[in-house]
């Protein structure tokens, strides 16, 4: 069995003094196939397990696990015989984990550390080690471990935030990795490319990396301009692709959020980490990975011939967006929100689930191919079906239930923050937020099974078989 390499995803990551509300926040959007089902799962603490292992279904990696897991939330694949894919979730010490960003690597650096067959990758990445990381510099450690142990077989970035600080880790070799904090007053846009820049090895605080990371590189003569290290220069590509495919993704989150205009959309020299030009909420990261090039010529909705010119952040082979957010002085499983939009983020709404709820909805467990009426990730996939031949009559619609929806859970949110103060010292917390969780799924699903209803019943005037009758014969 071959190693099955990922669709290309879109992250971002936004530090506590850049955001307005004082939140760590970390999101990508999964993109795979046309229809790849999702679940979302709740996975319980244990203690005392016989022999814990992990075997991949998609190559030969397998590891020992140990013997306590923690409790995490996660967005596994629908089966796990073409492997788990879990994801993104937060563990039950609010550590949040998201992988990957599928990010490609120069042949240069490959040669001198070809990537393993049989080593870890996307697939395993959740499953291997959000369930046993204390913080998330530990995550980075722990997965570097893995990699300098095992190999992996393809080339990714991960996601890793705690209620300090997040860190984008990036795997770029067999066995080469680096990783870089993102400044507190910063955010970060990733799209498929390597991206971290500049690495100090004398700052330890704010960069981790293998530790012969710069040895090894001095040794296969790969760093072209030697009076520095510029991780990105070193290991990333810079083709044709990366200029219509990648780089224009993160130049559109830099033009949203630093109102940059100097650099070009297809510019290869894009910062890694930016500051905001003012403080971000959970909303513009929400907007963000929904976005297409609104208002510009390459917004792919638009009659321009330049719609088509670059690839848009919000894709039809989008499966899941999550946005992961940490918010401050509160207890860590209220503290703790997993986002979760199911179908093409452009086209779905973010539901909120708290760290402390000890289940899922029924119907975010459910979704098998072929389609499923009773599953959310096919509820979410139909209204973007249903909506893509018409978008002229029935996007205005779309976002008035968007709206409606999200100013709904909006408030939610807050109420529940609040009572939760009451349940504090209470072992009853965890189900007052797995009911409330649930019930603000359910709103969300009911307004798009009304929004369904209402495409399907004014659709028959668009079918190509309609005919006008002239009342005068």
């Amino acid at each position: 069995m071959h190693p099955v390499k990922r669709s290309s995803c879109t992250s971002i990551l936004i530090g506590n003094k850049a955001t307005i509300d004082g939140s760590i926040i970390i999101g990508r959007n999964e993109d795979a196939g046309p229809s790849v089902p999702k679940h979302f799962v709740v996975y319980p603490h244990q203690e005392n397990l016989e022999n814990p292992y992990f075997k991949s279904k998609v190559n030969n990696f397998q590891m020992k696990l140990p013997n306590t897991r923690y409790k995490y939330t996660a967005t596994p694949e629908w089966t796990d015989k073409e492997g788990v894919f879990a994801e993104d979730g937060f563990n039950e010490l609010g550590v949040a984990m998201s992988a990957t960003e599928s990010v490609y690597t120069n042949s240069l650096a490959l040669g001198a550390d070809p990537l393993v067959p049989d080593g870890i990758g996307e697939e395993a990445m959740i499953t291997c080690v959000l369930p046993y990381i204390k913080t998330a510099r530990h995550g980075v450690e722990y997965l570097g471990g893995l990699v300098e142990k095992y190999g992996t077989y393809e080339s990714n970035g991960v996601l890793f935030a705690d209620q300090k600080e997040a860190w984008y880790m990036e795997i770029v070799c067999g066995h080469q990795w680096v990783a870089q904090r993102i400044p507190d007053d910063c955010y970060a846009v990733v799209a498929n490319q390597v991206a971290i820049q500049e690495v100090d090895f004398e700052d330890n605080y704010n960069f981790m990396f293998k530790d012969d990371l710069k040895e090894f590189v001095l040794e296969h003569h790969l760093n072209p301009e030697p009076d520095h290290f510029n991780f990105r220069l070193i290991f990333g590509t810079h083709s044709e692709a990366d200029e219509h495919y990648n780089t224009p993704r993160v130049w559109w989150g830099q033009q949203r959020f630093s109102g940059v205009t100097t650099e070009s959309a297809t510019s290869e020299e894009l910062d890694f980490v930016k500051k905001p030009q003012h403080l971000l909420s959970i909303e513009d990261a929400k907007e963000y990975l929904a976005s297409h090039f609104e208002k510009t010529p390459y917004d792919p909705l638009s009659n321009s011939p330049h719609a088509h010119d670059f690839r848009p952040i919000s894709l039809a082979k989008t499966q899941e967006s999550h946005l992961l957010q940490i918010r401050p002085n509160l207890p860590v499983d209220v503290a703790c929100i997993h986002w979760l939009a199911m179908g093409v983020t452009a086209q779905s709404v973010y539901v909120p689930f708290y760290l402390g709820i000890n289940q899922t909805p029924l119907f975010y467990q459910k979704g098998k191919l072929p389609y499923d009426s009773e599953s959310a990730y096919w509820l979410y996939k139909l209204a973007g079906i249903l909506i893509d031949g018409h978008y002229h009559e029935f996007g205005q619609l779309l976002r008035d239930t968007q709206k409606k929806i999200t100013a709904y859970l909006a408030n939610q949110v807050q109420e529940i923050d609040n009572t939760a103060r009451e349940y504090s010292a209470s072992d009853k917390l965890d189900d007052f937020l797995t009911q409330r969780s649930l019930a603000n799924a359910e709103y969300a699903a009911n307004e798009y099974r009304k929004m369904i209803a209402k495409i399907i019943t004014e659709s028959t005037d668009f079918s190509p078989l309609n005919f006008q009758t002239d009342l005068n014969l």
